[in-house]
């Protein structure tokens, strides 16, 4: 659980003020104008030392709690363009558009793969039953040298998951008006790819009222993961 000792506020605050940002397109400053307005009194860079103090810790609490991702891996990349810099954002999806991780490099070349092929596999137990990439040749050297026995599929018209699982990163890159580093993209990406998705369930496979018992549960899960039953 993230230790909340030595913070005046108390953990409501703080976690609903993590949950503004990483959730909805917010700024700092908008997050603290709506706090405001609810007669709570916190300023910006305030909520901007908690976001980076518990966005990850809630973000692996979410993770380690989800079910194990599917056997059918999505992989792409993208360019995101930081300080006037082009880099490539990598992302690994499962079948059902889970976020498995991200990874923000300066090339996309076959270390890099390698790099991304790495980071994916660490801590996991299990092996995807196939891969699908598109037609970047990176990806057949990282398959061949650490997953030589997963079936690779390479198509640009079979990964429309992966590439689709990018477009709230492009809504949020917007707001954010660009990263300012390769290490806040990665260290903002990492949290947000982790806490943004759990409240994003399949809205239009569900009724109604199975959207909002859903939501019950894993706002359940937000409060158990976040320590606030606890505090109260």
């Amino acid at each position: 659980m993230p230790s909340y000792k030595g913070h005046r506020y108390p953990v409501e605050i703080i976690n609903h003020c993590v949950w503004l940002y990483f959730r909805f397109p917010l700024s700092f400053r908008e997050v603290e104008e709506m706090m405001l307005e609810r007669g709570v009194a916190v300023s910006y860079e305030t909520i901007r030392r908690w976001c980076a103090k518990f966005g990850q810790a809630y973000a692996n609490q979410l993770r380690g709690r989800r079910a194990r991702p599917g056997d059918k891996w999505h992989l792409d990349e993208v360019f995101i363009r930081i300080n006037g810099t082009q880099h490539y954002l990598w992302r690994a999806v499962d079948q059902d558009g889970n976020v498995l991780d991200v990874l923000v490099q300066s090339r996309r070349n076959a270390k890099a793969a390698n790099k991304f092929f790495r980071k994916l596999l660490k801590g996991l137990r299990y092996m995807p039953r196939v891969i699908i990439t598109d037609k970047l040749a990176s990806y057949q050297v990282a398959h061949r040298e650490m997953l030589a026995s997963v079936e690779h599929r390479r198509s640009k018209y079979l990964n429309n998951r992966a590439e689709n699982s990018h477009q709230p990163t492009r809504q949020r890159e917007h707001a954010m008006k660009h990263f300012k580093s390769p290490g806040h993209a990665q260290r903002f990406l990492s949290a947000f790819s982790g806490i943004s998705p759990h409240f994003r369930p399949n809205r239009h496979r569900l009724s109604a009222p199975e959207w909002r018992t859903e939501m019950a549960d894993r706002f359940a899960v937000w409060r158990d993961v976040t320590a606030t039953d606890a505090a109260a």
